[in-house]
């Protein structure tokens, strides 16, 4: 697949409907998600529980995009391995997560994913800044971790740019996990940042019979983004 650094939509099915994660997908993917985010929670790194490697290898079938699967847990690197034969496209795990950030790189790679690696946000760029060759995926948390519906941090826009002048030339997307809105959107993506998470803001107002709201929210934020991203 090229790189390319156009705005990618990717909502978070942890705003699903949990009974119809299947029909959910198909509605946003045809409304036009680019990803779908998988945000995996163990009770023990972040306060909450969601999904494991099961859920993950029964949604598969039902995405044709890009499967994108936010490790919220640790110790990461024993759970690699298993969520790579769910079928995610991408595993991102934390900084925070493990004590070998280098190592844990390179296991997903070796597993078939793209490698990611999520910064919270008192965590400063300088963190990945000796494992760049080895990621495909920044995610910037504007949110602290662990529930949906947070308000955004803006502490962490000038992270992003940091981010953004560090990657250079690489082919890293900075992807932006947190308080995605039409009027967030636009402060991320002049700063770097081309992969916007969204729950709320994409599933409110819709559901799989009236999906059509999840157009118009998936249209509202791109369009505020790209507006953004062309004047910067």
């Amino acid at each position: 697949m090229a790189f390319d650094r156009s705005i990618k939509i990717a909502p978070s099915i942890l705003s699903a409907d949990f009974a119809d994660f299947g029909r959910e997908i198909a509605a946003v993917e045809a409304e036009g998600a680019d990803w779908v985010h998988v945000d995996v929670m163990d009770g023990h790194f972040v306060p909450q529980i969601t999904f494991g490697p099961q859920t993950c290898k029964a949604i598969r079938p039902h995405i044709r995009t890009v499967m994108d699967v936010h490790l919220m847990i640790a110790p990461v690197d024993p759970h690699l391995k298993a969520f790579a034969e769910a079928g995610a496209d991408i595993l991102t795990a934390h900084v925070e997560a493990g004590p070998h950030l280098d190592r844990t790189l390179q296991a997903i790679r070796d597993f078939g994913c793209r490698a990611g690696v999520a910064l919270n946000p008192s965590t400063p760029p300088e963190a990945i800044e000796f494992v760049l060759d080895r990621i495909d995926l920044v995610c910037v948390m504007t949110v602290n971790p662990g529930y949906g519906g947070q308000s955004f941090l803006s502490s962490q826009i000038e992270k992003i740019r940091r981010l953004r002048a560090m990657i250079g030339d690489r082919p890293i997307h900075i992807e932006i996990d947190g308080g995605v809105s039409p009027a967030t959107a636009p402060l991320v993506a002049a700063a770097g940042a081309d992969v916007l998470v969204a729950g709320s803001a994409v599933f409110k107002g819709g559901s799989v019979a009236a999906p059509g709201a999840y157009g118009d929210n998936i249209r509202s934020i791109r369009a505020a983004a790209e507006s953004a991203q062309l004047a910067a």
